[in-house]
C-alpha cells in the first residue's frame, strides 16, 4: 500500500492479510445470520414462527449493547451533531423504514425458500433507483434504463424457474424491498440536506432503539397473543441471544469493512456472499430447490447488479473529486455501504 508520498509502507502485508480478515468475517457472519434467521423462525427447528417477535428483540438487543458500549465502556464513540429536530424528521424514518425491511423480510422466510428470498432481493437497484428518481435524487437516462431492465429481466427469469412459489412470500419479500429501498433513500435525503454523517455503530445507536418502537406496536397486536396462546414465553433464551449477537456482530462487520476497504471492495464482497447464500442454502434446507433456470435468472440479475454498481462507483468518485474543493461536502450512502442487517 503506497502512502502519500508513493513510498510503500512495510506494513502493507500485515495491513492486507486484516483487510482480508475483515471481508472473510463480513461475508461469513452475513451469510451466517440468513441461515441463522431461517433455522430459527423455521417450524422443522427451532420453531419460533415470530418474525415481528424475533426482529424485535434484535432492535432491543442493539439497543442495550450499543449504550453499553458508547456510554457505558465507552469503547465505541458517537458521532456528534445529532439534534431533535434532526431526530425527528430524519432518524425516525429510517428507523421506521429499517423495521419494516427486518420485519418484513424475515417473515418472507416462513413461505419461501432463503434461495429465492435472495434472488427476489437482487431487483433492490431497481426499487432505489425508480424511488430516487421520484425523489428528485437520481436522473433517468437510457443506461440506467437498460441495467434496470436487465435487473428485472434476470429476476423473472429467476422467478419463473422457481419450483414452489409462493406468493405470499414473494409479496413479504418484495415489500422488505421496498422498505430498504425507502431507507436508503431517507438516508440520502439525510446526508444531503441534514449534512451530518454518521458511522455504522452510530447509526446503529440512534436508529435501534426507533425501530425496536417501531416493532413493538404492532407486535402487540400481531404476535402477542399467539405467543401468549402457545405458551412460546418459554423459548430457548441461548439461541435467541446468540442470534441477537450474531445480527450485533454483522453490524460491527460492515463498520470494520467499510474502514478498511474501498465502495469498490464492498461491493464486490457483497455480491460474493449473495452467491455464498444462494448455493449453501441449496445443500443446508430441505426446502432450497435450485434449477438451471433459477440459476440462469440470477446470473442475469447479478450482471446488471454489477453494471449499476459500476455506474455508481464513477459517480461517486466525480462527487468525491468535487467535494476536494468542497469541505462541507459528504459522501452518499449507497445500498452496499449502508447495508447493516442480515436481510
Amino acid at each position: 500500500m503506497a502512502d502519500q508520498s508513493g513510498n510503500y509502507s512495510a506494513s502493507s502485508p500485515r495491513e492486507g492479510m486484516v483487510t482480508y480478515f475483515y471481508l472473510l468475517l463480513y461475508i461469513a457472519l452475513s451469510s451466517g445470520q440468513i441461515f441463522f434467521n431461517k433455522w430459527v423462525l423455521s417450524s422443522k427447528e427451532i420453531n419460533f414462527p415470530y418474525p415481528l417477535g424475533l426482529t424485535l428483540l434484535h432492535m432491543i438487543f442493539s439497543s442495550v449493547l450499543c449504550f453499553v458500549l458508547t456510554k457505558v465502556l465507552k469503547i465505541l464513540k458517537v458521532e456528534e451533531g445529532m439534534t431533535l429536530e434532526i431526530y425527528t424528521t430524519s432518524v425516525i424514518p429510517i428507523g421506521a423504514m429499517f423495521a419494516m425491511t427486518l420485519w418484513l423480510g424475515n417473515t418472507a422466510y416462513l413461505y419461501i425458500s432463503v434461495a429465492f428470498a435472495q434472488m427476489l432481493k437482487a431487483v433492490m437497484p431497481v426499487a432505489v433507483f425508480i424511488l430516487g428518481v421520484a425523489a428528485g435524487l437520481e436522473v433517468m437516462s437510457m443506461r440506467m434504463l437498460m441495467i434496470m431492465s436487465v435487473i428485472s429481466f434476470g429476476v423473472l427469469v429467476a422467478s419463473y424457474g422457481e419450483i414452489n412459489i409462493n406468493w405470499i412470500g414473494v409479496v413479504y419479500q418484495m415489500g422488505g424491498v421496498v422498505g430498504e429501498a425507502l431507507r436508503l433513500i431517507f438516508m440520502e435525503i439525510f446526508v444531503r440536506k441534514k449534512g451530518l454523517k454518521l458511522n455504522p455503530i452510530s447509526m446503529m445507536y440512534y436508529v435501534s432503539p426507533c425501530s425496536a418502537l417501531c416493532l413493538f406496536i404492532p407486535w402487540i397486536f400481531l404476535e402477542k397473543s399467539k405467543m401468549d396462546a402457545q405458551g412460546t414465553w418459554s423459548f430457548q433464551p441461548l439461541v435467541l441471544t446468540l442470534n441477537s449477537l450474531c445480527t450485533f456482530a454483522l453490524n460491527l462487520s460492515v463498520f470494520l469493512v467499510i474502514q478498511h476497504t474501498s465502495a469498490l471492495t464492498i461491493r464486490v464482497a457483497g455480491v460474493v456472499k449473495d452467491w455464498v447464500v444462494v448455493l449453501l442454502s441449496a445443500i443446508l434446507f430441505a426446502d432450497t430447490k435450485l434449477t438451471l433456470i433459477n440459476i440462469f435468472g440470477y446470473a442475469i440479475a447479478i450482471g446488471g447488479v454489477a453494471a449499476y454498481n459500476n455506474f455508481k462507483l464513477k459517480k461517486e468518485v466525480t462527487r468525491t473529486t468535487g467535494s476536494d474543493n468542497n469541505p462541507d461536502s459528504s459522501p452518499i450512502p449507497t445500498a452496499s455501504s449502508t447495508k447493516t442487517s442480515g436481510q
